[in-house]
C-alpha cells in the first residue's frame, strides 16, 4: 500500500509539472526552481523506494527454519548452518533442510546371531537406539552424508548397524543370561560405553531393550 501511494504521488507530481509548463512560459528562475525541487523530490523518493525494495528482497529471500531441522546454505561463501532464519540469494546459494530430530534404530540379534552370554547361554535380543544429528556438527554430516539422507533410517542403519551390533556382542559377554534380566540398566550402560561418543557428527540419546529371551534350542547352531 505504501509503495502504491508513492507511485501515485510521483505520477501526480509529473502531471502537475506537465500542465504547469503548458500554462506558463518557462524562464530561467522557474526552470531552476523545478530542477531543484525535482532533485530533492527524486532523492527522497528514490531513497525510500530503494529501502523498501531492499526490504522486500530480504523478506523474499529469507528462509525460516522449523523446529527439529537446521537450514544448510551452500554456494557463495562458506557453508552455513542456521537454526532460526537464513538469507538465501537466488542463483548464488543452494538451500537444503536437514532433519535433526531423534530417530529410532532397532538392532535385532536372534537365533544363531543371538548374544552369547558369559555363561555361554545364547539370548535373542532387540535393542532400540535413539539417535540424531548433532546440530553442532551438522556441517560435517552435510558434507559427508548429505542433508536429505542424514536422518533416513536406511542411511542410519548403513552407518551404525555394524557398530551397534558389535557393541551388543561385546557387552553381552560381560553378563550371565540371568543378569541381563536383573541388571538391565547396567547392561544398557555397558552397551552405551562400548559404543562411545565418536559417531561422526551424530549423537546417541539413549537405548532401550525392547525384547530379551533365551534363544530356543531349535534355533541354535548345533555345530
Amino acid at each position: 500500500d505504501h509503495i502504491k501511494a508513492l507511485r501515485y504521488a510521483i505520477f501526480g507530481v509529473a502531471i502537475f509539472i506537465f500542465l504547469f509548463s503548458l500554462l506558463f512560459d518557462q524562464n530561467q528562475e522557474i526552470a531552476l526552481y523545478f530542477a531543484v525541487t525535482f532533485a530533492i523530490f527524486a532523492g527522497g523518493v528514490g531513497a525510500v523506494i530503494i529501502f523498501f525494495g531492499l526490504l522486500a528482497i530480504a523478506v523474499r529471500c529469507m528462509r525460516k527454519v522449523t523446529p527439529g531441522t537446521v537450514g544448510v546454505r551452500t554456494g557463495l561463501g562458506k557453508i552455513r548452518i542456521a537454526e532460526d532464519y537464513i538469507i538465501v540469494l537466488p542463483l548464488l546459494h543452494k538451500y537444503d533442510i536437514m532433519d535433526i530430530a531423534v530417530k529410532r534404530l532397532e538392532i535385532n540379534r536372534q537365533g544363531t546371531d543371538g548374544l552369547i552370554c558369559r555363561d555361554n547361554l545364547r539370548a535373542d535380543i532387540t535393542v532400540a537406539f535413539y539417535i540424531r544429528v548433532d546440530k553442532n556438527q551438522a556441517k560435517e554430516v552435510a558434507q559427508a552424508v548429505g542433508c536429505e539422507r542424514a536422518s533416513e533410517i536406511d542411511q542410519l542403519r548403513q552407518l551404525f548397524e555394524a557398530k551397534f551390533s558389535e557393541a551388543l556382542k561385546t557387552a553381552g559377554k560381560q553378563f550371565d543370561f540371568t543378569s541381563l534380566y536383573t541388571e538391565r540398566d547396567q547392561f544398557k550402560q555397558s552397551i552405551l560405553e562400548v559404543i562411545g561418543k565418536d559417531l561422526n557428527g551424530y549423537h546417541l540419546e539413549d537405548a532401550a531393550i525392547d525384547y530379551l529371551e533365551q534363544t530356543p534350542l531349535d534355533k541354535m547352531d548345533v555345530n
